[in-house]
């Protein structure tokens, strides 16, 4: 099985923590130059320094806020600008916090459709001419298993998420002819900060343990277990390989069998 990446360049977006930074390591590994992408250069200058080196790549970052679209375009325009090409886009950003979809305001929608979609819009019209040019390209977006079954609490994020999810599959049609393949990663109930911070809110508004919260959602998965954020790296980064060539246009669940659609 052909899953080798060296002399490959990857943009991974939300890089410094979770998904974002398992999946960085685990592309380097299998030999890709690591372009990691976020908000906190500090994070970033530590990260780049601790991704693996042992295929003589060279690994470098950019600073970048994702609450600002602008800024978004300024940073990736300039790298490319700069005679700098990608030839795998991780398209990965945080969720936005819980809570009952009934009380959030428009506003709040508007700003997580920018965060997410609109954000990977502008990533993928700079990247994808190079990827043309190549011959060779892989977009891999970060979403989530409510792409399929849509989580109680977390509306903002199930609406934008299956709005992320057309997006890449109109995409996904559009430009396969030229190499380049487009999917969608859903990770279920991994374990980052990003669940941590979850399970304490439903269990502030339900006044009980977090281990409480934590016991019931395991009850639900079939593996008895949350996924890590490796196993979810794992899935992004056989996609990105030469052998998942003609795999295009999918939705891969890593959720240890929550969901219960095809």
């Amino acid at each position: 099985m052909n899953l080798n990446l060296e002399n490959k360049t990857a943009l991974v977006c939300g890089s410094t923590q979770g998904i974002g930074w398992a999946t960085a390591i685990e592309l380097a590994e299998l030999g890709a130059n690591i372009v990691l992408m976020a908000r906190n250069e500090e994070s970033l200058k530590n990260r780049t320094e601790e991704l693996p080196k042992a295929k003589n790549q060279s690994h470098q970052y950019l600073v970048a806020d994702f609450t600002s679209n602008d800024n978004v375009k300024t940073v990736i325009s300039s790298f490319i600008a700069s005679g700098n090409k990608i030839d795998i886009l991780i398209n990965n950003t945080g969720g936005p916090a819980g809570g009952a979809i009934i009380d959030e305001s428009p506003e709040k929608f508007q700003e997580v459709f920018n965060q997410h979609l609109i954000n990977n819009q502008i990533l993928t019209q700079a990247v994808v001419p190079g990827m043309k040019q190549a011959g060779f390209g892989r977009i891999v977006n970060i979403i989530s298993v409510s792409v399929k079954q849509p989580i109680v609490g977390l509306g903002v994020s199930n609406t934008i998420r299956w709005a992320v999810a057309s997006w890449a599959k109109t995409l996904s049609k559009e430009i396969a002819g030229s190499g380049i393949t487009v999917n969608n990663v859903l990770p279920g109930y991994t374990q980052t900060q990003r669940l941590e911070n979850v399970n304490q809110m439903r269990a502030d508004s339900l006044g009980i343990e977090k281990s409480e919260v934590e016991k019931q959602i395991i009850a639900n998965v079939p593996v008895g277990k949350f996924a890590s954020a490796e196993e979810v790296a794992a899935a992004v980064a056989f996609l990105c390989s030469p052998a998942a060539s003609s795999i295009n246009g999918i939705n891969l669940p890593v959720d240890g069998g929550l969901s219960m659609s095809l």
